[in-house]
C-alpha cells in the first residue's frame, strides 16, 4: 500500500467489517472485496437497464464458420 488513510466508522461498522476479516488480515482485503463486489453489482444492474430499455437491432455480419477445418 501506497499510503495509509484513515476512515470514521461507527464502531457497529467496525465490528461488522472485523468479524468479516480473517485472522491476519489487514481491515483492508474485506474491504478490498467488497468494494470488488460492489462494482460487479453495479455493472449487472446497468446491463439489467440497458436491456430493459435498450432499442436493439440486429446487425447482419458475415462471420465464417471455425468449427469446420481450414483447408491448406
Amino acid at each position: 500500500m501506497a499510503a495509509t488513510k484513515r476512515i470514521p466508522v461507527s464502531e457497529g461498522v467496525w465490528a461488522a467489517i472485523s468479524e468479516l476479516k480473517h485472522p491476519g488480515q489487514t481491515f483492508d482485503d474485506p474491504l478490498s472485496s467488497m468494494v470488488e463486489q460492489e462494482k460487479k453489482r453495479r455493472f449487472i444492474e446497468d446491463m439489467d437497464r440497458i436491456e430493459a430499455e435498450g432499442d436493439f437491432v440486429e446487425l447482419n455480419v458475415d462471420v465464417p464458420d471455425t468449427d469446420e477445418p481450414q483447408g491448406p
